[in-house]
């Protein structure tokens, strides 16, 4: 399997990068600014391939996704020029990290607490999503909820679009759980926005280490 991992040097796709290396025979092109500097350590690897860039540059984007099998986003600022490159390729597996709230689904208390942190949705992202949702691409859309590390804590749970989210944390480490038991079952989760959280924090008012 080849995979594109856009963003490469944020904590999540660290975490997925190592994981990948560790329990697959995946070849791995990393993607990130500066990627020769920031992720030197890998520029040995024979499964792995940097590139230095910008999401915004479609072109590059377009020559990096040459013969990949899946897309991993780590972030959901600029989807539209990798939409574009996908569509371009036919490459048609895109996994995006995004936050929650987008569809204003979270209540209760915590929805309160979350709402007085990020404040009103902005058109961009609300355009984002829909730009996503309408593409055609087999997509999966990560709301996750407050993100924090804790080594070994891989456990999360799901909800779908249309269900109340629930849950005000999960770890970095089960995000990257998560993407590769979506690589591990291509069918799960397709054409799906899915909210992440911990189980067990359904019930809290804001994420403990606020």
């Amino acid at each position: 399997m080849n995979i594109l991992i856009l963003g490469a040097a944020g904590q999540i796709s660290q975490q997925l990068t190592i994981r990948l290396l560790n329990e697959t025979d995946a070849n791995l092109t990393l993607f990130a600014r500066n990627a020769e500097k920031r992720l030197s350590i890998y520029k040995n690897n024979n499964h792995v391939r940097l590139i230095s860039g910008e999401f915004e540059d479609e072109s590059l984007l377009t020559e990096s996704m040459q013969e990949q099998d899946v897309v991993y986003v780590n972030s959901d600022r600029n989807v539209q020029p990798i939409l574009a490159a996908m569509k371009k390729t036919g490459v048609k597996r895109i996994i995006i990290a995004g936050a929650l709230s987008i569809y204003d689904e979270v209540g209760g208390a915590f929805g309160k607490w979350n709402r007085s942190k990020m404040g009103p949705i902005p058109d961009s992202r609300k355009k984002m999503i829909s730009d996503v949702e309408n593409s055609g691409l087999d997509y999966t859309y990560m709301r996750m909820t407050w993100l924090y590390n804790q080594k070994g804590n891989v456990a999360y749970a799901t909800t779908q679009k249309g269900e109340p989210f629930v849950g005000a944390q999960v770890t970095r480490e089960a995000i990257a759980q998560y993407i590769l038991d979506l690589l591990a079952n291509p069918k799960r989760d397709l054409q799906a926005s899915v909210g992440i959280y911990e189980p067990g924090t359904e019930n809290m008012t804001k994420p403990s280490f606020y």
